[in-house]
């Protein structure tokens, strides 16, 4: 919506498009320190890989 209004729309209007404490929040990211050696890591990507390969497959599928 072009308008500021109630409705949730994906598309930001013009008054939060423009907002200067928005913008700085967004650039301000977590560093997030992550140990990619980890075998607990291992596990929850290989779990995520498996879990979004169905996923794809299942897209790939014609229903029934």
């Amino acid at each position: 919506c072009p308008q500021p209004c109630p409705c949730p729309c994906p598309i930001p209007t013009a008054a939060k498009a423009g907002d200067p404490k928005k913008e700085e929040e967004e650039e301000e990211e977590e560093e997030i320190d992550i140990d990619l050696s980890a075998p607990e890591t291992e596990r929850a990507a290989l779990a995520i890989q498996g879990k979004f390969r169905k996923f794809q497959r299942r897209k790939k599928e014609p229903g029934p």
